[in-house]
């Protein structure tokens, strides 16, 4: 019998690897659409802060002049 619980030790080891290694291969895609367009969102309002601070250092720069 102990010889019995020995070897199902492996099995359930193998078990838990196929389900971690099946969960660990899953398609992920869908979550990368949503989080590219978030991340195109974040450049554009990160271009549009820079050129608002450049125009804005611009102004001030002819205004002490």
């Amino acid at each position: 019998m102990a010889s019995l619980a020995w070897l199902l030790i492996p099995l359930f080891a193998a078990i838990g690897a196929a389900i971690w290694g099946s969960w660990a291969a899953r398609d992920r895609t869908q979550g990368d659409i949503s989080e590219l367009a978030g991340y195109a969102r974040f450049r554009e309002a990160m271009d549009r802060a820079d050129g608002a601070r450049a125009g804005a250092a611009a102004h001030s720069a002819t205004d002490t002049a």
